[in-house]
């Protein structure tokens, strides 16, 4: 059910950036027939592969934990060494089922979703679709979006380094990326720090447009209707309230602090304050007036995707 569900939400999310990409203003008819149809060829991966690896030439013992290491590095290295000069195996993936995680791989102009992060907070059965597409719909969101950030914007729809883009529009899209990155910039986790708005530019372009897209989904979705009120909360209200939930965190000092100087994520609290203070169905969901530490006056909301 999972699996289905979810096959169901790429889908939605992926026509929901076709929308959003005739929609920009910003963007010239020819590049955006060049993202159209690099969206056209994404890959989708979800819960597990086909084809398991196979593990059976491991050696596994249950009182040898050094060993256990040492072999299973050798493994890896000899099962590396074998894909040399052979085709490239497009159905494997680069995570196992296991991970809780998800990747978007440039080469191969696609995105994958380990079945582990089929599951509470991203994702809940047992939950309505606002909640589900805040949640687990702007992760997917986050990873189609990085076949458009600052780095998947070179590659094609066939993953080869390519610019498909006009001269003004690499401009205007440079422009809307530098106001993003000096908004994280602002953000001071800890005293006498700041989020470095170059290192991690792709992610917050992810996390920006990852949220745009699911909650246009989520609209189309609802055919024009509105969603029911649960415990006082509309639907577009538990949207977004699914979003922040994803990224709940508690860190030491120390962790955060090398965080900021190493990690191309920006911590979860810049994570979820910039992409909904950017964000106009946001501010109108929980009517955030001038004065409010989560307004920002339209002129200043920046749009990419």
């Amino acid at each position: 059910e999972a699996k289905a569900r979810m096959d169901a939400l790429v889908r939605n999310i992926l026509a929901a950036y076709r929308v959003g990409i005739d929609s920009l203003e910003w963007m010239s008819p020819e590049t955006k027939a060049q993202a159209k149809d690099k969206l056209a060829k994404f890959a989708v991966k979800i819960a597990y592969p086909d084809k398991w690896r196979d593990y059976s030439a491991l050696d596994i013992r249950r009182d040898d934990l050094l060993g256990n290491a040492m072999r299973t590095n050798q493994w890896q290295y000899g099962e590396m060494v074998s894909r040399l000069g052979k085709p490239v195996d497009r159905s494997r993936w680069g995570m196992t089922p296991q991970t809780v995680n998800a990747y978007y791989n440039a080469s191969a102009n696609e995105i994958v979703f380990p079945a582990a992060i089929l599951q509470s907070p991203f994702f809940d059965a047992n939950a309505d679709d606002a909640v589900n597409y805040g949640g687990i719909g702007a992760v997917i969101g986050h990873e189609i979006g990085h076949g458009f950030d600052d780095q998947g914007r070179q590659s094609d729809g066939e993953g080869n380094l390519r610019d498909w883009w006009t001269a003004a529009d690499a401009r205007a899209f440079t422009d809307r990326t530098t106001r993003l990155g000096a908004q994280y910039e602002t953000i001071s986790p800890i005293e006498g720090t700041h989020i470095n708005g170059k290192l991690t530019m792709g992610e917050n372009i992810g996390d920006l447009s990852g949220l745009a897209q699911a909650y246009r989904a989520y609209r189309l979705s609802l055919g024009g209707k509105e969603a029911k009120v649960i415990d006082g909360f509309t639907g577009d209200q538990r949207f977004f309230i699914g979003y922040a939930q994803i990224w709940r965190t508690k860190e030491h000092d120390e962790a955060l602090r090398r965080q900021l100087l190493s990690d191309p994520h920006s911590p979860g609290l810049a994570r979820t304050f910039v992409p909904l203070i950017n964000n106009d169905a946001f501010q109108k969901a929980f009517n955030v007036k001038p004065g409010d530490r989560m307004y920002l006056a339209p002129a200043d909301r920046v749009r990419i995707w």
